[in-house]
């Protein structure tokens, strides 16, 4: 159990940072982010994140916002991950948490 609440805090942490850094390089590089190497990696490595949050929003959240969406998700499940996680440390003692 502790394995797999470890490993969906890792994924969230990282799509959470690539999240965080594509749209710092998007405020960044303006209207040429579409031809930014880091961009578009950055938009591949988001990608399966932001389609899935559009798949569960309603049509009535514009495009725009399901970034924004996807991020506070994120967020969320990495907030429950990291206490499910300290939980089932003090479950099993710290030294086999290491």
């Amino acid at each position: 159990m502790l394995l797999l609440v470890s490993s969906v805090k890792l994924v969230a942490e990282i799509a959470l940072l690539a999240l965080a850094g594509q749209f710092l390089l998007g405020l960044m590089a303006g209207q040429k982010r579409e031809t930014n190497f880091f961009y578009k990696l950055l938009q591949v490595l988001t990608g399966p994140f932001v389609k899935g949050m559009r798949l569960i929003t309603p049509r009535v959240v514009i495009d725009r916002h399901i970034p924004l969406a996807a991020f506070v998700l994120l967020s969320t499940v990495w907030v429950v991950s990291t206490i499910m996680k300290i939980n089932l440390c003090l479950q099993i003692g710290i030294e086999q948490c290491r």
